[in-house]
């Protein structure tokens, strides 16, 4: 019987076996807009995060990544929160992790209008209130804070990466802003 070392991050693949994987099978994913309340709990405020696309074009996103291999929805959400918006956003996870919707990406055009050059993804997306300081990581240039107007108008619609303008539309309809 032989003894084995655990492997420290057993939910990572090399990029070799990602882009492997990238191209047989969908991917899972979460998705998190971040959302500052009012005082009756209505959405004021969305958080876009700000970054350069491989063209070195500036696009609008918002908190985005991989559920790893034996990894919780409500674990993968929040270590992406943390990644994307820093360790002072205080993120308010729901009891109840579900979606606002489900979004499929694929790697060309397809009619749900959501592409992602390197693989087919399905997402599961949320909205997730934000109570804290946020200092936005990794790629991300900047967060930028807008009204839910602000957020809808053709400008900032047409900044965004793979179509996610439509998911924005779709969690403001989904907790019933449409004024």
């Amino acid at each position: 019987m032989s003894v084995r070392t655990p492997d420290p991050n057993p939910g990572w693949l090399s990029e070799e076996d990602l882009y492997e994987a990238r191209r047989r099978l969908p991917m899972v994913y979460v998705e998190a807009l971040p959302v500052r309340l009012d005082a009756l709990g209505y959405v004021s405020e969305i958080g876009l995060l700000y970054l350069a696309d491989g063209g070195g074009h500036l696009r609008r996103t918002f908190v985005s990544g991989r559920v790893m291999y034996r990894e919780t929805v409500r674990a993968a959400l929040m270590r992406h929160l943390e990644k994307d918006l820093g360790p002072l956003a205080l993120p308010q996870l729901p009891p109840s992790i579900t979606p606002f919707t489900v979004a499929e990406y694929f790697p060309s055009p397809s009619e749900t209008g959501l592409t992602d050059d390197r693989q087919h993804v399905v997402s599961l997306a949320y909205l997730v209130p934000v109570t804290g300081e946020c200092q936005p990581r990794g790629d991300a240039l900047e967060l930028t804070w807008l009204t839910p107007e602000e957020a809808l108008s053709d400008a900032i619609q047409a900044e965004f990466i793979g179509g996610r303008g439509n998911l924005v539309r779709q969690a403001l309809a989904h907790v019933g802003w449409g004024r």
